[in-house]
């Protein structure tokens, strides 16, 4: 069983940048075995793919609409994956979800084991 934590949401106006983290919160988990995914979630929308990284961060995936935009990064040794977020739109209003999977190139919530409980980013326009 894995844990995840984000943190790192908040306000912030359009245009703006946010930086998102997620870690492990049990240090027995290694989060280098997973695919580690970000999704999110609008009010009164279904949860929806941004980003994944591979196991050794060497590979990346993106939603077509948030390429050159968002960065998806992890760091092995500190057990943290992060999503950088640039200029912000006020679209990009959601709570923002963590998970662990065992797929590369896995697009769908169904292909994520475990999820971290969320952390909401509001862009004001």
């Amino acid at each position: 069983q894995v844990q995840l934590v984000e943190s790192g949401g908040g306000l912030v106006q359009a245009g703006g940048s946010l930086r998102l983290s997620c870690a492990a919160s049990d240090a027995r988990s290694t989060l280098s075995a997973y695919v580690m995914g970000w999704f999110r979630q609008a009010p009164g929308k279904e949860r929806e793919f941004v980003a994944a990284i591979n196991w050794n961060g060497a590979s990346t995936d993106y939603a077509d609409s948030l390429k050159g935009r968002f960065t998806v990064s992890r760091d092995n040794a500190k057990n943290t994956v992060y999503l950088q977020m640039n200029s912000l739109k006020s679209e990009d209003t959601a709570v923002y979800y963590c998970a662990a999977g065992r797929r590369w190139r896995a697009f769908a919530s169904r292909d994520y084991d475990y999820w971290g409980q969320g952390t909401q980013v509001t862009v004001s326009s």
